[in-house]
């Protein structure tokens, strides 16, 4: 991230390591249970205000149950210029799904605020919400209980990272996720930038270009001197 390496990261989070059968991951939240009941004791890496703290130029988190949401912010991350981040929630089904999980799909889905637009899908039927922003909405489930969900206002700043940590560090503090496209600088440069490398690839220069000569070489040493 820091360095600006043209690629886009995206990391499938559920809170758990699958393959040893659900042990607690660096990203489970503090107090969540696991299937057999254990409770975490250790605070969770927040990834999203890592990458920002690190200096990712394109930075979102969504949910792998909206894929209306999740599908454009992969794509705009995927035509970022620079180092692009996105922390999908994506419950482990076998391990972290169960209730008193915070990487479940009901807690997610309760504990959603949308910077952008929000649609719930459930494994049955879908379940939209089409609402203006800045408003508040209620959403009937299929077991009976209502979604809350608030969608925040147009003037929401996704160029200022500084705020976008604020805002973030803000919600969690009342338990609320915060997901959609949360910082993007448009001017961005990479680390070929940085580097001023050559566009073209190293392994189809010629000789001639690989080496420029010893009097190149005296002029770098020199400058080092």
């Amino acid at each position: 991230m820091r360095r600006g390496v043209n690629m886009a990261y995206i990391v499938e989070n559920n809170g758990v390591y699958g393959l040893t059968k659900g042990q607690f991951s660096a990203t489970a939240d503090k107090g969540s249970k696991s299937k057999k009941g254990a409770v975490n004791s250790d605070s969770g890496i927040d990834l999203v205000a890592m990458a920002l703290q690190l200096g990712a130029t394109f930075v979102g988190r969504s949910f792998s149950g909206d894929k209306d949401q999740l599908v454009p912010l992969i794509k705009a991350a995927l035509t970022h210029k620079g180092a692009a981040f996105i922390d999908v929630l994506s419950p482990c089904v076998a391990f972290n799904n169960h209730k008193g999980s915070t990487k479940s799909f009901d807690w997610v889905r309760e504990h959603n605020e949308a910077v952008n637009r929000l649609d719930v899908i459930l494994g049955r039927a879908p379940v939209t919400a089409a609402y203006p922003p800045g408003s508040l909405v209620e959403v009937a489930q299929h077991d009976g209980s209502v979604l809350m969900l608030r969608k925040v206002a147009r003037d929401y700043d996704a160029t200022d990272r500084v705020k976008a940590m604020a805002y973030l560090h803000e919600r969690e503090a009342v338990g609320e996720i915060v997901t959609g496209l949360l910082y993007v600088e448009a001017e961005s440069e990479d680390l070929h930038d940085a580097l001023a490398t050559v566009a073209k690839p190293l392994n189809a220069l010629s000789d001639a270009e690989l080496v420029p000569g010893a009097a190149a070489l005296d002029r770098i040493n020199a400058a080092l001197r």
